[in-house]
């Protein structure tokens, strides 16, 4: 079974481009918005990671990885942010909420993917070594 990504932008572009790239290897699920993807997670359903735009149309910036990241529920799955926000202001913020990567917009797809392939496997094998205990 494909690890399962949920990818949240407004830019229908984005998501367009990130379900074409990362389809063949992942199963993608593209939202909006956050209160949309706040939605699809209360049907308790948990991706294997987050791909997030910080500046969400429906929450102040970085409402929405603030809050998973601190989630108890969520704040083990690994997000990733694709920001059009200064390098500055991204690197500093996903510092402070313990980002997995960043990448700024315009960003290119194969480096992408290439980063998330890294961030899975090594979540993967965190996850084998505290089963193994």
């Amino acid at each position: 079974m494909k690890q399962q990504i949920l990818a949240i932008d407004d830019s229908k572009a984005i998501r367009f481009l990130l379900q074409t790239v990362l389809s063949k290897e992942y199963d993608v699920i593209t939202i909006p918005d956050g209160c949309s993807a706040m939605h699809w997670l209360s049907k308790k359903k948990l991706p294997d990671l987050f791909i997030i735009d910080p500046q969400l149309p429906d929450m102040e910036n970085w409402e929405l990885v603030q809050h998973l990241s601190s989630s108890g529920i969520f704040g083990d799955i690994p997000i990733i942010v694709l920001s059009s926000l200064t390098d500055i202001e991204t690197k500093l913020k996903c510092e402070e909420y313990k980002v997995a990567s960043y990448f700024l917009k315009p960003f290119n797809p194969v480096n992408l993917l290439s980063n998330i392939n890294e961030v899975l496997s090594v979540t993967k094998q965190n996850d084998y070594s505290l089963n193994a205990n």
